[in-house]
């Protein structure tokens, strides 16, 4: 994981699997530096026991494969409107219908 920044970006979009690390380990070492910066999970990872650590853990959206670009676009600008809101955003991703 490179060195993180604070305040050098507004939103991250990972996946849970990825080379060396999952997107759940960077979420956790993201909050670990209470970074409030929302993260967008994209994954194939259908797992409810998966989701729920993603959830719990502090993500913003948790969204599987195949994602519309429509949808993740709508993910992303709620996402980035929340910035700096507080908890009282987190979770809180715009309607899929």
């Amino acid at each position: 994981m490179a060195e993180y920044v604070p305040d050098r970006f507004d939103c991250l979009i990972t996946d849970v699997s990825m080379p060396g690390h999952s997107g759940l380990d960077l979420l956790r070492y993201l909050r670990s530096l209470r970074s409030a910066m929302p993260v967008i999970i994209v994954t194939a990872d259908t797992n409810p026991a998966t989701r729920s650590r993603a959830m719990r853990g502090g993500a913003y959206a948790y969204l599987t494969k195949p994602v519309s670009s429509d949808v993740l676009f709508r993910y992303l600008q709620s996402a980035l409107r929340n910035v700096g809101s507080g908890p009282d955003g987190v979770g809180q991703g715009p309607s899929d219908g």
